[in-house]
């Protein structure tokens, strides 16, 4: 079992909250994470079981009666209808962590638990291992921020640094638990049978996408388009689809914890701002496989090797949030004279510009988009290149060079 630093943040949440929904993309250890933390002191169900399945969708409140709480119950989502009743049982004095609940369509989940749960529900994402949970540092995990006291403790708990051909083996397997904990696994035949289990379960029975082919051809045109501005009807065109269902089918990648977008940055002075939000996959294996890079020296040296190292270091980044319990508030910067941010974080009325190079030895210049955010009436804080450097160095007085390592 590898530690996750979510581990902490699910004890106190249940702790105070009667339920916890864990959700994330299928495969990623949400059960094994939970499982662990249970021990064994508490039951467990799971909806892929088409028995139970049938059951909990036709008489929840016998559903709940042959599994009292505490309990677990798996893939919460292939039944709706138990919310009301967990409700019922949480206001008729139920206890802190009587429930636990996972989910791999958190869109879809939503609605019931707004209508029924709220108040009552503690919600956490949880994505594939993060780089300090693979290497053993669960703990030392803390929501990224480029200033100097989190780059000092970063410093001290970074472990050495990977050289590249290292970092993009670690970007080309991706973050999946099975694939991260089994060397041996084959790369291919895991993400084949991912995707197949992915469009059968989720997009096929869930979501009743129909067309598989199309489909499977629209998650690789998305997989192309990683670290780039979304365009809907380039993507609806590639894959020769309608552009109300290429918004349809990038809703259900986004329902199914695959790809994020992030917004762009904007406030009442910024008219010039390019009002389109970037993409992002959220594994770097998954996007790697899907894009036809066989080997990690042939993903480093292509077309897609700034892409692919600028999503690795966006997910490293949300990583370092959701497995904290902290939603974080990511955008990008883009204007009508091409000035450009790749990241933009804002904490505390404060902006943290980011820029992400493939490249051990950036300079001031990769940063000379950050003046423009002058403009917008607010606090900006210390800014980061992240990148390829083994140590972090100073550029400026208000900007630092920070190793892919330290995230």
């Amino acid at each position: 079992m590898i530690e996750r630093t979510l581990s902490g943040v699910i004890e106190k949440i249940s702790r105070s909250f009667p339920v916890l929904l864990l959700t994330g993309p299928r495969q990623v250890g949400k059960t094994t994470l939970l499982k662990h933390i249970a021990g064994t002191g508490r039951s467990y169900v799971t909806l892929d079981d088409l028995e139970q399945r049938a059951l909990a969708r036709n008489d929840p409140a016998l559903f709940l009666q042959a599994h009292p709480a505490p309990l677990l119950i798996d893939e919460v989502q292939y039944a709706p209808s138990l919310f009301p009743y967990i409700k019922i049982h949480v206001d008729r004095g139920g206890n802190a962590g009587d429930f636990w609940l996972t989910g791999s369509q958190k869109f879809q989940i939503m609605a019931g638990v707004t209508e029924s749960l709220a108040g009552r529900v503690a919600i956490v994402d949880l994505l594939g291992l993060s780089d300090r949970e693979t290497r053993g540092a669960a703990r030392s995990s803390t929501p990224f921020l480029p200033t100097s006291e989190w780059v000092g403790k970063a410093r001290a708990t970074a472990g050495e640094p990977s050289p590249l051909p290292r970092v993009f083996e670690k970007i080309w397997r991706g973050s999946y638990p099975k694939i991260v904990a089994d060397p041996d696994t084959p790369w291919d035949i895991f993400y084949r049978s991912y995707l197949q289990t992915y469009i059968e379960r989720d997009v096929r029975d869930v979501l009743s996408v129909r067309n598989d082919i199309a489909f499977y051809n629209f998650v690789r045109a998305t997989a192309a388009r990683t670290a780039q501005m979304l365009n809907y009807a380039a993507l609806a065109r590639d894959v020769e689809i309608d552009l109300k269902t290429a918004k349809s089918w990038l809703s259900v990648l986004r329902a199914s914890g695959l790809v994020a977008l992030v917004e762009p940055y904007h406030n009442n002075v910024t008219k010039r701002v390019v009002k389109t939000p970037k993409l992002y996959f959220l594994d770097t294996g998954l996007c790697s496989y899907l894009t036809g890079w066989s080997t990690p020296e042939t993903l480093e040296a292509g077309a897609m090797n700034g892409a692919i190292f600028e999503t690795y270091v966006f997910c490293e980044i949300l990583k370092s949030y959701l497995h904290n319990g902290a939603y974080p508030s990511i955008y990008h910067y883009r204007d009508s004279d091409q000035s450009e941010i790749d990241l933009l974080i804002e904490r505390d009325g404060a902006l943290y510009p980011i820029e992400i190079k493939k490249t051990a030895t950036p300079s001031l210049n990769a940063t000379k988009h950050f003046a423009v955010l002058k403009h917008l009436k607010k606090t900006i804080g210390p800014g980061a290149v992240v990148c390829l450097r083994e140590t972090d160095v100073p550029l400026s007085r208000e900007v630092a060079a920070i190793p892919v390592g330290y995230l």
